[in-house]
């Protein structure tokens, strides 16, 4: 048969298309389908540039410094993850840790009751918090930034009230509830189980949100809920499970906090909140829900740990940190405003 007679290939729009767009559509398409992708970049060129400003940076201690910190924040910024998906925002994760941490340590040491029951004691209070929270933003119909601002209040004035303002000592604590800041080396690097604890519960949220049903409703309430209510998706349901799940990561944070600082303080991480958007938004979440990754939740958090220790190691006044840390915040959201315009 002659080259002739062969049929002429069919006619693709589609392909055109591609073929017509600039690179930088297409690298801004890549990014719209892979948000954790821009922030592992950031982190690469962070961690070579301070790497090469100081050697110190390199340290085995240094580094064992930077997942220590990363830990509680990091998991703080599982549940604010949750929370963000589905167009919502949680202003409260630090006051419910600091109040699960509280009851925790207060049980285990003021009523004197086993460890492990004072944990799940703490960990109910997580779901109670978290299901309050749920309660005021599915039932009342309060927006979730005025909702979980209300109770912040509520929560930091509880543990207060509760603790009476007194800090629980890790010498008081029985050796179960300061477990998580234990620490065992790993290639030179000390990292503790907290951090262990931590990456399970990345790797959790990771699959519901991947393998399970549960996971795509959680996408679909974030990105429009009109349309999941309509395609038969119980949204408040959803919702409701997101506020209880973030609750229970919560409680985890509590228990790593208290390993990780040796004492549970009411005074101690309520200004997380922040830090635990910061890591959510530079991870490639976006503010408007229904796109994003826990992974790339971990890069933002490591992102801010890293920029706080270089910076710091570089002999730059903690301002100037933060500083660093808000035009992250303002490069991340003015991206992710520029992705979401990509023409599919």
């Amino acid at each position: 048969m002659s080259t002739s007679t062969l049929p002429a290939p069919a006619h693709d729009p589609a392909a055109e298309f591609l073929d017509r767009r600039s690179p930088l559509e297409r690298a801004r398409g890549v990014l719209h389908r892979y948000p954790a992708l821009s922030p592992a970049i950031v982190l690469v060129l962070s961690v070579v540039v301070f790497g090469l400003l100081n050697d110190r940076f390199w340290a085995p201690g240094n580094l064992s410094l930077i997942t220590q910190q990363v830990a509680v924040v990091g998991t703080l910024a599982v549940a604010q993850t949750l929370v963000i998906l589905t167009a919502g925002i949680d202003l409260s994760v630090g006051s419910i840790m600091v109040l699960a941490s509280m009851v925790m340590a207060q049980l285990a040491t003021s009523l004197g009751l086993s460890p492990v029951l004072a944990l799940l004691l703490g960990l109910l209070v997580g779901l109670a918090a978290g299901g309050l929270n749920g309660f005021l933003v599915t039932r009342l119909k309060l927006p979730p930034f005025i909702a979980t601002l209300g109770t912040l209040n509520v929560f930091l004035a509880v543990t207060l009230l509760y603790s009476r303002g007194a800090t629980v000592r890790g010498g008081d604590m029985p050796a179960v509830l300061t477990w998580t800041g234990n620490a065992f080396p790993v290639l030179g690097v000390r990292v503790s189980v907290g951090v262990v604890l931590m990456l399970v519960a990345y790797l959790l949220v990771a699959l519901a949100l991947s393998r399970t049903a549960w996971g795509k409703h959680v996408y679909a309430v974030g990105d429009d809920k009109d349309a999941a209510r309509l395609s038969g998706i119980s949204v408040n349901r959803v919702l409701l499970s997101v506020y209880l799940s973030a609750g229970a990561i919560l409680a985890l944070a509590a228990w790593i906090q208290i390993g990780r600082a040796n004492a549970a303080s009411p005074n101690v991480g309520v200004d997380m909140n922040l830090d635990s958007i910061t890591a959510v938004v530079i991870g490639g979440t976006s503010l408007f829900g229904g796109r994003g990754t826990v992974w790339g939740t971990l890069l933002g958090a490591l992102i801010v740990g890293v920029f706080r220790n270089g910076l710091s190691l570089a002999g730059l006044d903690v301002l100037y940190q933060t500083l660093a840390v808000g035009v992250l915040v303002i490069v991340a959201v003015s991206l992710d405003q520029w992705i979401r315009k990509v023409r599919k």
